[in-house]
């Protein structure tokens, strides 16, 4: 993002010289390594483009962007968490979204794209028997602490205590048991889960230390991977952002760097090849530090969004579709984005209204609606993206909000507990809208649990402990799909008006004590269940059938 100056530091710099060029071609197609099991052809459009587009395309407009001004403003307060009703205490986030604890480093960065990989042969995989349970409780104080903290939400809720009693006494167990049928260990102790995408034929998973890989989910047998070489290794090859989701034409977009948390480069990336279809730098001359990113894919249409880029670009092509204004010449932003939807707080010295809070329409990068504020927002996380459902910290208010098309906010009860985007890593994109009812992982003093909420009046529909969410098969979207972290572990459905609960089938025991609340599940369209862990040290990924 431009850095513009401030009165007192001489004239703004006029020329917008810092933006992403749309496409970034190479002499010849760099495709991933082992294709062996390509499932189609990509078409000519997909393929990069000539030189003489390529010329055009450098020489174009390029995106907007700002980064904090360098004169002092009145924000501390803005920052000081004061609880509210039906809010939480949100962490201390430093300018732009980016974690306390996550450092920067400052790295030059030049352009080039992944090399390839030779052929290779597939992994052998085969089924491994599950390991024995941990931390497993006898059943008796397994039942009675869920019994104890059902009578507690009903309480506070005024529900019937002695109907839900009688049905967690009963104890319902699945008519069917799954079984593991392979396994992928990690690719070492502390590889970090970025992302994951799962076809009807494939998994691809993204990670620090494994890089990014696809495996065929019927046998586990690894389809292409990407590969190391002197050319890529110069900007880096360790996955740093991905998009949650593909677009119709199976193409998503991974952010490479040296090291999981500062990005360099993106990438548009053909799921069922691995084919890079465009890249485009992330950093330049003038703002060579690399920082976080997150990206998101929306029809033909990806945004980015981080402190040195706010925009988006086709799928298809990397060509530039929209980006980032800023309200005048003496502003920075701060950004955050999910799928559909990116939020900007700004200040600008030079406007009559300092503090705006902004929601984009992330295809189009027009502006949904823009509230004034008296100090900056800080948003923690983003929950959904339409309606746009955001966790929000004020100097007056900690809260959850489900913002309307005019920017006007109903608060969620989400009373002591803090909700997240996923269980315990931005990998695991699980939290989802089910119609007019989000149902997310939520955080207590009593431990994880899945909250719902009507989103038409915030109130809280129920809340199931010892559960982590699970992504549904395509086309479930009015089932929600999780599964039990405690006792013998079982893959459920929960009615999303209710709560109620109903086993689908059982799981290996030892499964899910920790693996399942740190990572992404996956339910497959053929009744089986994909477990991702978040870190090395929890293990790969499993396959239940």
């Amino acid at each position: 993002m431009t850095t513009h100056s401030s009165p007192g530091q001489g004239a703004p710099q006029e020329g917008h010289d810092w933006a992403f060029r749309p496409r970034v071609p190479d002499a010849q197609p760099q495709p991933y390594g082992d294709q062996r099991r390509q499932a189609e052809t990509d078409s000519p459009r997909e393929g990069r483009p000539a030189a003489g587009q390529a010329h055009r395309a450098d020489s174009g407009p390029r995106f907007d962007a700002t980064m904090p001004l360098r004169v002092s403003e009145p924000r501390s307060a803005a920052h000081e968490a004061v609880r509210g009703p039906g809010g939480r205490t949100a962490p201390y986030t430093r300018p732009g979204g980016e974690p306390a604890d996550r450092e920067r480093r400052h790295r030059s960065a030049e352009a080039a794209v992944l090399g390839r990989e030779s052929p290779r042969s597939s992994e052998p995989v085969t089924a491994q028997p599950a390991t024995g349970g941990r931390g497993k409780r006898p059943g008796k104080t397994r039942q009675a602490g869920r019994i104890a903290l059902v009578l507690a939400v009903l309480a506070a809720a005024g529900g019937s205590a002695a109907v839900l009693l009688k049905r967690e006494q009963a104890a319902a167990v699945a008519s069917k048991n799954l079984r593991q049928v392979w396994q992928i260990p990690a690719p070492a102790h502390d590889d970090t889960l970025i992302g994951s995408w799962l076809t009807d034929k494939l998994l691809v998973v993204a990670g620090t230390r494994g890089g990014l890989r696809a495996y065929d989910i019927a046998d586990g047998s690894r389809l292409w991977s990407t590969v190391s070489s002197a050319t890529a290794a110069k900007r880096g090859t360790v996955p740093c952002a991905m998009s949650p989701t593909l677009s119709a034409e199976g193409v998503g977009t991974v952010a490479f760097g040296k090291d999981g948390s500062t990005c360099t480069w993106l990438a548009g990336v053909k799921a069922s090849t691995g084919r890079i279809l465009w890249s485009m730098p992330l950093t330049s001359t003038r703002h060579p530090s690399t920082v976080t990113a997150s990206t998101y894919v929306q029809d033909d249409v990806a945004t980015i969004v981080s402190e040195n880029f706010l925009g988006g670009v086709n799928t298809r092509t990397g060509g530039r579709v929209w980006g980032y204004k800023p309200r005048g010449r003496y502003c920075n932003a701060y950004g955050w984005g999910t799928d559909g939807t990116v939020l900007v707080d700004d200040y600008c010295l030079d406007k009559k209204t300092r503090f705006t809070l902004t929601a984009y329409d992330a295809k189009t990068g027009k502006v949904i609606w823009r509230k004034a504020e008296s100090a900056h927002s800080d948003v923690t996380h983003i929950l959904s993206g339409s309606p746009l459902v955001a966790a929000v910290h004020t100097a007056r208010q900690d809260a959850v909000r489900v913002f309307d098309a005019h920017g006007d906010g109903r608060k969620l009860a989400v009373g002591n507990e803090e909700l997240t985007s996923g269980n315990t890593t931005e990998a695991d994109h699980s939290a989802r809208l089910y119609g007019t009812v989000l149902a997310t992982s939520a955080t207590a003093v009593g431990g994880t649990a899945v909250d719902g909420f009507d989103t038409t009046t915030g109130a809280k529909l129920w809340t199931r402990p010892s559960t982590a969410l699970a992504v549904p098969p395509p086309g479930e979207d009015k089932t929600v799909y999780a599964v039990t972290t405690s006792g013998s572990p079982q893959l459920i459905t929960i009615d999303r008006r209710t709560g109620r609960t109903t086993p689908v089938a059982g799981l290996p025991t030892g499964s899910g004590t920790w693996s399942f609340t740190a990572g992404t599940v996956y339910v497959t369209p053929d009744g089986g269940v994909l477990e991702l862990s978040a870190l090395g040290s929890n293990g790969g990924v499993r396959r239940y059938r």
